[in-house]
């Protein structure tokens, strides 16, 4: 049976630092969507949970970013992080939380995605080397591991410059 993708409640917020302590085998994926959860960059409606027989075994954060080029800033959305419990892994629950998100940023408005991710993993869902628009990551990074997504056709034809992602980021 496949688990419920729903948005994040404030019960759920020790169980998803949890998925990302486990899944990312440290604290600092856990310690960022906390701070997130406290910025302006946050959409609580883009944090969202896997849950399966009344237990969560994934979430999923997509958060508002700026592809900025001088003195002009496009809004986007980051994807960080994904996790999904250990033992749930390898299931496809990963896929079912990124394909719900990127239809939930979809129907609020937002025209593209940046994930920093898994060169293999990511394509499947549609996303493409954000070099392709002549967008960049703000630190140095192999061109195939960062991506970018257009949600809505052409939302990103005439936009390129750096990404910029919320301080928390940094802070972590």
């Amino acid at each position: 049976m496949p688990p419920t993708i729903r948005q994040e409640q404030p019960k759920d917020i020790q169980a998803v630092y949890q998925i990302n302590k486990q899944a990312f085998e440290q604290e600092a994926e856990a310690n960022l969507v906390d701070a997130l959860r406290h910025s302006d960059t946050f959409i609580p409606e883009l944090s969202l949970v896997a849950e399966l027989d009344n237990q969560l075994v994934g979430h999923i954060l997509f958060t508002k970013i700026k592809i900025v080029n001088g003195d002009s800033a496009i809004e986007s959305l980051a994807l960080a992080p994904m996790a999904v419990s250990a033992d749930f892994q390898k299931q496809g629950i990963g896929g079912q939380l990124i394909r719900e998100g990127l239809k939930r940023a979809e129907e609020l408005g937002f025209g593209s995605v940046i994930v920093l991710g898994h060169e293999h993993y990511y394509p499947k869902f549609g996303f493409e080397p954000a070099s392709k628009w002549e967008i960049k990551a703000p630190f140095e990074v192999p061109d195939e591991v960062f991506m970018a997504l257009e949600l809505i056709p052409n939302a990103l034809e005439d936009v390129n410059g750096t990404v910029q992602y919320p301080k928390e980021f940094n802070e972590v």
